[in-house]
């Protein structure tokens, strides 16, 4: 049996942590804007994927895991600040290099390497880490059913594919994908140092 109260409460929480813009959205509005379709609806599957995995650590408990260890959460939390500042600093040096238009439809090796980039972007999250351990494991309940369980997951899935899809899609319209071509550079430069501050400001906070 589920519990739709349980789940409504959960789904008011994790709405509001999906949409405010973090390294997820700009992994995903720079791949959308710089490569094909179908590569930024592959790092959209893997910031999914992650975000499942932590919806099921929550509702498990993992809160309870890094309250009695913190140096595991202090662990994580310095790991994934570090690969944000990295994947910034990457865009940012690499800002000028030319890159080929890209094609309509993208090859296996770049749908696989997108789906990584948007799995790792999302477990060195610390911003997703810090979500889904504090602010939604507080909303599910301690103790819930199968369905329920299965229904929390079911709603993580849909939000985070319709949000970041609809970003996806949205920023790699061709109007828009021609418009980041023409100033890649600039773009490249905003990007990545958007993602070394939130890297930066996850480190000293």
């Amino acid at each position: 049996m589920v519990d739709g109260s349980a789940v409504l409460g959960v789904f008011s929480v994790y709405i509001a942590g999906v949409v405010i813009p973090g390294p997820n959205f700009v992994a995903v509005a720079h791949k959308a804007a710089s490569a094909t379709r179908l590569e930024a609806l592959a790092v959209v599957a893997g910031i999914v994927l992650v975000n499942l995995f932590w919806a099921t650590c929550a509702i498990l408990g993992v809160g309870i895991v890094f309250a009695a260890f913190p140096w595991l959460a202090l662990a994580v939390k310095v790991v994934g600040a570090a690969y944000l500042i990295w994947f910034g600093g990457r865009l940012i040096v690499n800002a000028s290099a030319g890159k080929p238009a890209p094609t309509v439809d993208a090859p296996a090796g770049g749908f696989r390497q997108a789906f990584a980039q948007g799995f790792a972007t999302n477990i060195a999250n610390p911003k997703s880490m810090a979500f889904f351990a504090a602010v939604f494991s507080s909303a599910a309940p301690a103790h819930v059913s199968v369905g329920t369980f299965a229904a929390m997951l079911g709603m993580v899935c849909v939000v985070a594919s319709s949000w970041y899809g609809f970003v996806a899609l949205t920023l790699s319209h061709a109007r828009i994908a021609s418009a980041y071509r023409r100033s890649k550079a600039w773009v490249d430069r905003v990007c990545g140092g958007l993602i070394v501050a939130l890297g930066v400001r996850q480190l000293i906070r």
